[in-house]
């Protein structure tokens, strides 16, 4: 008689249940992620990460990829775009509270800050970040309308001219208001054109001087900026002169309906780095330096640079063979590898060792629309007081004595108004594009002190992105004064949402020259973003050591910094 074993008899029993439940939950298991790659099942708000929460709003919408807080599923899954998700989306965020939130990232934590000064901002959700800058409160501040003063030119009246009892008046006398002005040298070569007082029959560049007033350079918003620039890039050149003055050279290019720019070539590639070893009064000037100081300007709100485009032009028909300059034309020679290359006459870098060459004819430059002749809007030039040395061994009174700026709030024009702050905004703009050559600037006479001051010839800016110059912030670190408006659109700048290197990699982006190559590299584009944090250091060191530091100018008066863009 055989013994059954039931110890034995009930182990099988168990073993067979256990591998059919392993084979249920394998099952189980391989359905579990065919589902999970159709669809997104978030966690509970109890079972939320760290980790899981996006960090910012902007980071949350461009996000494509969720990871998931389960040990089970280890890849990540794109997040579905349905309205079912989104709805989803609706209650998790408002289960959050808000104090939970700033402690997940430094993020998150400088934005808290900013919400609890009441500056916060909110950050770009999509498309352009340029557009959204632009339309920011912060860049469309309510101002006084401009009176007839106000304005550096204007087309005269017959009644005007009238009142003054000038013989020009006299003349006008007899001429009735539709009276047109018709040029009369076409054999020259310049378009025969007729301008009447209506705005439409003129010139963009002769709307751009009637548009110059107090306040500012330009009008961003208006129109006929997009058409400067268009004609600047296009337009055909009918002459080119050297330019007198100055260190390096310069062309003075002019147009068939009269209009003038200044050109600087290319005179080095816009990777190079200006050697270490130079002095900042030996340094090239850049062609790229000018385009990109005119769109920098133009983030900062500033709108004190004269609008520049990159050009290519040909050395062959559009210099050497229309020149009438015979100095610069007995300088131009054909290199070995048969590039057309001239040199000019200047006081530097002006010869054959030192050649501007075409690719073969080819040229980069930079086209600056020139300003009002002197005779009809003279201009002064002043001396910064900050104004370098220039020499190899001496050092200037502000770099030797720390309380230096007591004695500049005691010197006219700065003891009253704003040049002492207008100053300091120029200091931050040359800070930010490492621009050390800032030895004077100029204002427009008929506005005396209550203007702002130009931001002209900026070449020898961003020469070198490795390397910061801390000494160019001196007037806002010995006198701890700035704007207020200045100081919420370099703070706006900071934020990921409008990033300075992005909104200025996208401005550049509009220039002819970029469909080339980018105008600034990406070195120097990071670089801006470090000297932007630094500028924000030094004005938080100031309001730790002095009270009065912010500017409350006009512009930063009674507005609502909390509105959001449309």
């Amino acid at each position: 008689m055989i013994k059954l074993n039931p110890c034995r008899s009930t182990r099988s029993i168990y073993l067979g249940l256990a591998c059919l439940s392993l084979a249920l939950h394998l099952l189980l298991a391989f359905f579990c992620l065919s589902v999970l790659q159709t669809a997104c099942v978030l966690p509970t708000s109890s079972s939320l990460s760290p980790s899981s929460i996006p960090r910012t709003d902007t980071q949350h919408h461009q996000s494509s990829a969720h990871s998931s807080s389960s040990s089970a599923v280890s890849s990540s899954h794109k997040l579905p775009t349905s309205r079912q998700d989104e709805e989803h989306h609706k209650p998790n965020a408002k289960t959050l509270h808000p104090k939970e939130k700033d402690s997940f990232s430094d993020a998150t934590e400088r934005e808290k800050k900013l919400i609890e000064a009441g500056k916060v901002i909110q950050k770009v959700k999509s498309g352009s970040k340029l557009e959204a800058l632009f339309k920011l409160p912060l860049y469309n501040l309510p101002r006084p309308e401009l009176q007839e003063d106000d304005w550096l030119l204007r087309v005269e009246t017959n009644e005007h001219a009238r009142d003054t009892g000038s013989e020009e008046g006299q003349r006008e006398d007899a001429i009735n208001s539709d009276s047109e002005w018709q040029s009369a040298s076409q054999e020259e070569g310049y378009d025969k054109v007729t301008w009447t007082s209506d705005v439409e029959t003129h010139p963009p560049w002769l709307r751009f001087h009637l548009g110059i007033s107090r306040r500012e350079l330009y009008n961003r918003k208006d129109p006929n900026l997009a058409q400067l620039t268009q004609y600047l890039a296009t337009q055909r050149i009918l002459g080119a002169v050297q330019k007198t003055g100055g260190t390096q050279l310069k062309l003075l290019m002019s147009f068939p309906n009269y209009g003038q720019a200044l050109l600087k070539p290319m005179k080095q590639s816009r990777d190079a780095e200006t050697d270490v070893n130079l002095f900042y009064f030996s340094d090239f000037e850049r062609h790229n330096a000018e385009i990109a100081a005119f769109h920098l300007d133009r983030l900062l709100g500033f709108n004190r640079i004269p609008p520049v485009v990159g050009r290519l032009v040909n050395v062959t028909t559009e210099i050497r063979e229309i020149t009438t300059d015979h100095r610069l034309s007995r300088t131009f020679f054909t290199s070995p590898v048969g590039n057309v290359c001239f040199y000019g006459r200047c006081e530097y870098y002006c010869s054959s060792e030192h050649p501007v060459c075409g690719q073969p004819h080819a040229l980069e430059v930079s086209l600056a629309v020139m300003l009002p002749d002197l005779t009809l809007a003279p201009r002064r030039s002043w001396r910064s007081p900050w104004r370098r040395s220039y020499s190899r061994t001496k050092l200037a009174q502000w770099e030797k004595d720390p309380a230096y700026c007591d004695t500049v709030k005691q010197t006219p024009p700065y003891i009253h108004g704003t040049r002492l702050v207008d100053l300091i905004d120029m200091a931050v703009l040359d800070f930010l594009m490492s621009n050390m050559d800032r030895h004077h600037y100029e204002t427009f006479e008929k506005f005396g002190n209550k203007t702002f001051l130009l931001h002209l010839d900026n070449g020898r800016a961003f020469g070198r992105h490795s390397r910061d110059e801390p000494s160019i912030l001196a007037p806002l670190q010995q006198c701890c004064r700035i704007r207020r408006s200045t100081l919420l659109r370099l703070r706006l700048l900071s934020l990921p949402g409008f990033r300075l290197s992005d909104v200025m990699r996208e401005s550049l982006v509009q220039d002819p020259l970029a469909g080339v190559a980018p105008l600034l590299s990406e070195p120097h584009l990071s670089a801006l973003d470090r000297r932007l944090a630094t500028t924000l250091q030094v004005v938080q060191s100031c309001q730790h050591h002095h009270k009065d530091v912010i500017y409350n100018d006009v512009e930063g008066d009674n507005v609502d910094y909390d509105q959001q863009p449309d």
